[in-house]
């Protein structure tokens, strides 16, 4: 008698074509829910200091792209190859808002802002691999725990890295300092400006 062979079992991992139509039929109504890497993971509930946050975060992009032609996008999903969807708080895409009517969803994007509390684990590690694996050469954290604001820049591959990419350079601003955009440096967004 032959010994059964034993496996383990094994997540599934989503593309971004399945999650959507999971969307379409309505599995995710109320529910934050973003693609990341093939698994579809649940977000916490926005507090308002998130939500000021954000609003800040959009104010400030949109006062440094001015009326260019970039669109600054509120909390939506941009599409990171195959399996990953992620939906950051603010994102600066090339074009303007009407160039998406028709379009398919945004496949980069020239800055990525999320503001962080519960999920500054998450932000600073699965979710900056996924920016970075897609060439996001500006990714930024908006630290309300720290109160700082957190510039991920120079994403590389990494095989020494848990999700084989990273940023290179990461460099902490504090209240009272300002950075440029890489794709507005012209402008420059003051800390004080995105913290609530």
């Amino acid at each position: 008698m032959k010994t059964a062979e034993i496996s383990k079992p094994r997540s599934r991992r989503w593309t971004v074509e399945q999650y959507a139509r999971l969307a379409e039929l309505g599995f995710f109504e109320d529910e934050r829910v973003e693609l990341i890497d093939g698994s579809i993971i649940q977000m916490a509930a926005q507090k308002e200091p998130h939500v000021l946050g954000v609003t800040l975060a959009m104010r400030a992009a949109s006062k440094a792209f001015g009326d260019q032609n970039y669109y600054v996008r509120p909390p939506a999903p941009l599409r990171m190859g195959r399996r990953s969807k992620p939906e950051p708080d603010v994102a600066v895409v090339a074009g303007n808002v009407r160039d998406y009517a028709s379009k398919e969803t945004p496949a980069g994007a020239l800055l990525v802002i999320e503001v962080s509390d519960t999920t500054l684990r998450f932000d600073r590690g699965r979710k900056a691999a996924v920016y970075a694996r897609n060439q996001v050469a500006d990714y930024w954290i908006v630290n309300l725990m720290d109160r700082q604001l957190e510039v991920h820049r120079d994403p590389i591959a990494d095989p020494t890295h848990k999700w084989g990419f990273r940023y290179d350079s990461i460099q902490i601003f504090k209240p009272g300092s300002a950075v440029s955009p890489l794709a507005a440096l012209q402008a420059t967004i003051a800390v004080n400006d995105l913290l609530p």
